[in-house]
């Protein structure tokens, strides 16, 4: 794997081309479409506007994701329930935004109640629209797989398998990393890949990275972490939440959904 591949800064900027490139063929697209009373005006003006109006939506719609990952992985809530409340959230500003851009240069007029919510709701269909655009491409969405989960008949712990050549994902850690893997977790676009030595991010869904650990003995214990049975060295409980104490300091939570197959086997 080259460095290239393995920069966080490179993946960031690969992504932001991309996003930024979708971006643009949606503002070209509203441009020629003309939506909201916008096609009478000139074509150069609806490019102009909508172009903006696309990169001024990505640059608030997009740090929500990371708020959406944050609080669902600390809070364990379901992801569509909180996208829904970011949409929701963003499209004030957003809406104050396009309502002011409206008038510029002159003086910005105070919108009166029903022009502020028909703005809203304007911004609202769009902004969440191509929010579930992004949602749907990179959806994540991945239950706990029970078949992760070690199966033992007197339901003691399991014996760590070592990872060898056949664990598929060991090959994509950079080499600084070594390949005593603790645990991965979700990270925005990617999965940070923890070790013994280290962590760095992994351009790869989580549930593609489950699939290749096959053969290493641990669970995907929460939508967001995968942990190898090995490097847990105990849990605790925040009222109803549970989280593992792993290895180096680490600390993964568990979900409701997987907890009761992970106690079962003993995880904690």
């Amino acid at each position: 794997m080259s460095e290239m591949d393995t920069d966080p800064k490179n993946k960031l900027a690969r992504k932001l081309m991309v996003d930024l490139s979708i971006m643009t063929v949606i503002g070209i697209a509203m441009a020629f479409i003309g939506p909201f009373g916008s096609f009478e005006q000139p074509l150069a003006y609806r490019l102009v506007a909508w172009l903006s109006f696309a990169y001024l939506g990505y640059a608030i719609y997009s740090p929500m994701s990371f708020v959406v990952e944050k609080l669902g992985g600390a809070l364990d809530l379901p992801r569509p329930g909180l996208w829904v409340a970011a949409v929701l959230f963003a499209t004030i500003p957003m809406t104050v935004a396009v309502w002011s851009i409206g008038f510029l240069p002159g003086p910005i007029r105070i919108p009166t109640l029903e022009q502020g919510l028909t703005s809203y709701m304007y911004v609202l269909i769009v902004g969440g629209g191509v929010t579930a655009l992004f949602y749907a491409l990179e959806s994540r969405e991945v239950a706990p797989d029970a078949r992760a989960v070690s199966q033992m008949a007197d339901g003691s712990a399991a014996e760590p398998v070592q990872p060898d050549s056949q664990i598929r994902f060991l090959e994509r850690l950079p080499p600084n990393l070594g390949t005593n893997l603790i645990a991965l977790e979700m990270e925005d676009h990617y999965v940070r890949a923890h070790t013994d030595l280290g962590s760095d991010l992994i351009l790869l869904r989580m549930r593609d990275a489950v699939a290749e650990l096959d053969g290493m003995d641990g669970a995907q214990v929460h939508r967001s972490w995968w942990v190898a049975r090995s490097a847990v060295e105990g849990s605790r409980r925040e009222g109803r939440n549970i989280r593992l104490q792993l290895s180096g300091g680490l600390e993964a939570p568990v979900s409701r959904g997987a907890a009761p197959d992970l106690k079962e086997q003993g995880w904690f």
